[in-house]
Order: C-alpha cells, then sequence, then structure tokens
C-alpha cells in the first residue's frame, strides 16, 4: 500500500494524459485560440501602432509581422507535438526534462506570472464593467453619479469600482474553473463574436463616409524602395515585437495542443495565426485610420491618431456604440486571460500540489491573489517597476522551451514514457538526481542570465525582443553539448 501511494502521488486527473476519445480540438478551434491570443487592446493598439504611428514603411511592418508569426508557428508546432501526441500539459511534459521535482518549482514560475498577470488583466478588464454601470445609472437619472458615496475612493477605487471588479474576478473564476470543455467553448465563442464584433464597427466606420475613409486607407500604401539596407532594422525589429508579443503562451501551448485530435490538425490549426494576423491588422488599421478621419471632422486639436480602441470609443459621441464596444472589449480581455494567464496558473499550481489541488481549489487560490494583485495594482504595483521584475521571471520561459525540445526530439528521440511521467520512485526514467535534473538546471540558469541580461543591462536593452529567442538558443545548446556526453 506505501508502493503504490509513493508510486502515484504525482497524478492529478486533470493533468494526465487525455484519452483519445476526448481529443477533439481541429484547427477551427486552434484558429479560435490564436483568434482570442490577438484580440486584446493590447494587440490591437501594438499593431495600428506599428503600422501607424511609427515612420515605418507599410510592406515592412506586414513582411516582419509575418516573419514574427512564422517563428511563432514553427515553434508552437515543436512544442505543442510533444502534448498532442501524448496528451499531456506544460508542467507534466516539463517533467521528462528537469524531473519531477524540478518541473513542480520551475513550472510554477509560469503559475506565479499567469497569476500576476491574471489579477493586473483583471483591473482593467474590470473598468469596462465600470463604464458600463456608469452608463447605466446615468440613463436613469445623470445626478445619482454626483451623491457623496461615489466621491469614497479606497485604494484609488470608487465603489463602483470596488463593485466591476469583484464582478470581473468572480465570474471569471467561477466560469473559467468548470473544466476544458467549458473553456473551449469560451474560446470559440469569445473569438467568433468578436470579430463579429470588429467587422460591425468596421462596417460602421466605413458607411459613415466611404469615400474619404477609404482614401485615407489607401493612402498608407505608399510603396517605397524595399530593397536598402536601412530597411533591415526596422523588419528585423517588427519580426522580434510581433514573436515576443505571442511568446508567453508558447512555452505552455502543450495547456491547449494536448487536446488536438492529430499532428494534422494541430499543423494546420497553427497555420491559421497567419489568417488571423492578416483580418485582424486589416480591420484594426481600418477602424483606426475611419476613426481618425470621423474625429477630425467632428472635433477640433486632434493632435495624434488614436490606436487604443476605448480612447477612440471615448470621442464618439453615441452611448449605444459605446456599449456595443464595451460588451465586445469584456469578450475579448477576459478570453484573452482565459488563455495567457488563468490556464497556465491553474496547471502550474495543479501540478506543484497534484493529490491537494483541483479546479475549484486552484480557482480559490488565483482569483484570491488575483484580487490582491488587482486591488494593489494602481496604487503601488504599478509604481514600484514590478513588471521589471515579472519580466526577470519570464526570462526563464525561452530558456525552458529551449530545454525541452532538444531533450524531447534530440536527446529522447521524441519518446516519452508515460508511466513514468506520474512516478516518483527511484526506478523512474525521470527520477534524476532525486527529482532534480542538474544539467538541465545549470542550463536553464545559464540561459537565464543571457535572457535576463536585456532587461537589467542598459546596453543590451535594444535586444529585449529578442530576450525569449536569445535564452532558448543559449540553453538548448549547452543542454545539448551536457546531456549528450553521459
Amino acid at each position: 500500500m506505501i508502493h503504490e501511494k509513493v508510486k502515484n502521488n504525482l497524478i492529478n486527473w486533470e493533468i494526465v494524459s487525455v484519452n483519445p476519445n476526448d481529443k477533439k480540438w481541429g484547427w477551427v478551434d486552434l484558429f479560435c485560440f490564436w483568434g482570442n491570443n490577438i484580440q486584446s487592446i493590447i494587440a490591437f493598439s501594438l499593431i495600428t501602432s506599428l503600422y501607424l504611428v511609427y515612420d515605418l514603411d507599410i510592406e515592412i511592418v506586414f513582411l516582419g509581422s509575418l516573419i514574427g508569426c512564422f517563428f511563432v508557428y514553427l515553434f508552437a508546432n515543436l512544442i505543442g507535438k510533444p502534448s498532442q501526441k501524448h496528451g499531456i500539459p506544460f508542467p507534466v511534459l516539463l517533467r521528462t526534462s528537469f524531473g519531477f521535482k524540478g518541473a513542480k518549482y520551475f513550472a510554477l514560475l509560469r503559475g506565479l506570472v499567469g497569476i500576476f498577470m491574471f489579477g493586473v488583466q483583471t483591473y482593467f478588464l474590470s473598468k469596462a464593467f465600470s463604464y458600463l454601470i456608469r452608463i447605466f445609472i446615468f440613463s436613469i437619472d445623470n445626478t445619482i453619479i454626483e451623491q457623496d458615496i461615489f466621491l469614497i475612493f479606497l485604494l484609488g477605487l470608487n465603489i463602483i469600482d470596488w463593485t466591476s471588479f469583484i464582478i470581473a474576478i468572480l465570474s471569471q473564476g467561477f466560469l473559467f474553473s468548470r473544466g476544458h470543455k467549458f473553456n473551449k467553448l469560451i474560446i470559440n465563442f469569445s473569438a467568433i463574436v468578436v470579430y463579429l464584433g470588429i467587422v460591425l464597427f468596421f462596417l460602421v466606420v466605413i458607411l459613415f463616409d466611404f469615400k474619404d475613409v477609404t482614401e485615407a486607407f489607401s493612402d498608407i500604401f505608399t510603396l517605397n524602395n524595399f530593397f536598402i539596407k536601412n530597411n533591415i532594422a526596422p523588419l528585423v525589429t517588427v519580426a522580434g515585437t510581433i514573436f515576443a508579443y505571442f511568446s508567453l503562451v508558447l512555452i505552455n501551448y502543450g495547456d491547449f495542443a494536448r487536446y488536438v485530435k492529430n499532428e494534422n490538425e494541430l499543423k494546420k490549426g497553427n497555420l491559421s495565426l497567419f489568417l488571423n494576423l492578416i483580418i485582424f491588422s486589416f480591420l484594426a488599421v481600418f477602424i483606426v485610420i475611419g476613426a481618425d478621419v470621423i474625429l477630425n471632422k467632428n472635433l477640433e486639436n486632434m493632435e495624434r491618431i488614436l490606436t487604443n480602441p476605448t480612447d477612440i470609443i471615448g470621442k464618439f459621441d453615441n452611448i449605444l456604440i459605446t456599449v456595443i464596444v464595451l460588451f465586445f472589449i469584456i469578450f475579448a480581455s477576459a478570453s484573452t486571460n482565459l488563455i495567457a494567464n488563468y490556464i497556465p496558473a491553474q496547471n502550474s499550481l495543479l501540478n506543484f500540489l497534484p493529490n491537494k489541488f483541483d479546479l475549484k481549489s486552484a480557482a480559490l487560490i488565483i482569483v484570491i491573489l488575483g484580487f490582491v494583485i488587482g486591488i494593489f495594482w494602481l496604487t503601488l504595483l504599478s509604481q514600484i517597476g514590478i513588471l521589471s521584475f515579472v519580466d526577470t521571471i519570464g526570462s526563464f520561459f525561452g530558456p525552458m522551451f529551449g530545454i525541452m525540445v532538444v531533450d524531447y526530439y534530440v536527446i529522447k528521440k521524441s519518446t516519452l514514457n508515460n508511466k513514468d511521467i506520474f512516478s516518483s520512485n527511484i526506478d523512474s526514467v525521470y527520477y534524476y538526481s532525486n527529482g532534480w535534473h542538474i544539467r538541465a538546471i545549470y542550463s536553464l540558469m545559464i540561459g537565464f542570465i543571457f535572457s535576463a541580461g536585456t532587461i537589467w543591462n542598459e546596453n543590451l536593452m535594444y535586444l529585449q525582443s529578442f530576450s525569449w529567442i536569445i535564452g532558448a538558443l543559449t540553453s538548448s545548446v549547452l543542454y545539448y553539448l551536457l546531456t549528450n556526453k553521459q
């Protein structure tokens, strides 16, 4: 009995190998997955800024974006294949490279970043709820907002802000903890609804003044001589920026790839990233240009083009449009939070204490910590430069990726022992040195130093967009050299 207890103490039914009959994700589901990743306010502002704010040629931005996406596609296939084949999430796959104890703690780093960003994202998501509440109250009686109770602030939030934040975090915790099948519905529903919303906004803009808007849009397609030396640096920068945006979800892509039907569907689904990028970029840029044309006709002193959708709708004097767009922002922000932050945090916690945590208890931990982070974000955390610390923790993810890929494809020749992954017995293949794989940890630390150097060394900050790749290459080469000598 004791032997069996020790042997199975790494098993949690939420992170065990997926039954082949439950692998029902196809390329359409992955299209929605990548759609959710790009349908965020950050991505909207990032892409439109690259095209419209910075002094870059249109073809440089477009080609650079495709190059960045190509590397995301390539790396997503590499890290997604073992999880798809064996049905295991990122933290469990990490056991094969770092040992079951090493994976417990290093996967938790991804979970901590996920929890932190979940709290921050929820804070910004709650702003959309607060706008809706204010609009609702104002529509009933515009004098209610002037009452003294709404002038009382605690930690920078008044009663409406507190209500909105509590609604945002509790609703996410409740919905996201219902299991992977329900999360799939959220991802698919959100991607479709948000695209419909963007198309609707696109039609509103183009129909407002078809001639001026389309002329303004066509003006950005002023093509210059592309094949000149001065275009190389901007091209590389754009590619690095796009890759850096998606890099956070790469390390734990296996959390989703494990549910894909087969490798062919996985590759087709990952190809849809390009389609998502092209569609979203076209619609976002057109909306920003069209909104700028409309606003400049109706408002004075528009000093700069607006690239943030919340800023754009704030300038429109139309409550109906504002309310509709806010609902779409809620869907987009919540689904992005689910994919990039909540699920990585959940699986990392389940892997950390597999015999203690389930979906509900993991959700409780994420919600409580996210709540604390969210309420202190405005008054404390955003003021002390904590994002640099979070980015530093993120410097582990590229090296982890590099080690996992080399270990699976080169060292282990694309084979895994599914039984030993969930065993802590001394004769387990992944027991290593009392649960730690020293060579992997050494390679990880060296790669981390190179990756984090782009954050803390002022002379290397221009390489920050490439820190993930730098860390991955450094650790993968070192890990190969160390393990190949065994």
